[in-house]
């Protein structure tokens, strides 16, 4: 991987902070609202209009939590590991992780599943921070590509693990509702690191996991 992907995908992995606007260049709360009252009006529609009075504060809400992930910190989710687990050394999975993000295209949602699996080194983290790590990436702007190599690239690198795999599968709105108009159309990521890439009948056991009903 080169340095210039490398720092893409790691955005974030230190501190929340690097990916946050300096606090004097960040837009003020009543100038977010302004925004959204202006492409209010770019549509076609009176802002003023009573249906579209409280509009502008209800999509900076949810602009907040749909982005929430820019203030979370996938590194401290998988600072705490365990070692006791009297030798436990094959694969850990987790199956079909909600995934709601948006693309950084058109800011339209993309939504579906992650598979995530890791061959852990001697320690494993709890089951709900591999959840919680794939909601922190997800609740930014992002493509489908960069979002899986982050999944795979935190795990591996915070849990020293001897393998990771990751498997996306999502619909995106931007195609679906938007240009060619296809809809039914999903698109799967993959990434497989360590013993899931040389590995062949691993990497082989963890589709099928994944294609489990």
């Amino acid at each position: 991987m080169d340095a210039l992907t490398r720092e893409r995908t790691l955005i974030g992995l230190d501190s929340p902070a690097d990916l946050d606007l300096d606090h004097a260049q960040r837009p003020t709360r009543e100038a977010a609202l302004q925004a959204v009252r202006t492409l209010l009006a770019w549509a076609g529609d009176n802002p003023d209009r009573e249906g579209l009075l409280d509009t502008p504060q209800r999509v900076v809400d949810a602009y907040g939590e749909w982005f929430a992930g820019y203030q979370g910190d996938p590194a401290a989710e998988l600072s705490r590991t365990f070692e006791d687990v009297q030798g436990y050394d094959d694969m850990v999975m987790l199956r079909g992780i909600t995934v709601q993000s948006h693309c950084e295209h058109h800011m339209a949602p993309f939504l579906g599943k992650a598979w995530v699996a890791y061959m852990p080194t001697g320690k494993v983290v709890g089951l709900s921070k591999l959840a919680r790590l794939v909601e922190i990436f997800a609740k930014r702007l992002q493509t489908q590509e960069t979002m899986t190599m982050q999944v795979a690239d935190a795990i591996e690198d915070h849990l020293s693990a001897a393998g990771v795999a990751v498997l996306i599968d999502a619909e995106h709105q931007c195609m679906s509702t938007r240009g060619v108009h296809h809809h039914d159309v999903s698109t799967i990521t993959t990434q497989f690191r360590g013993v899931f890439k040389t590995d062949k009948v691993l990497q082989q056991r963890f589709m099928d996991l994944v294609q489990r009903k």
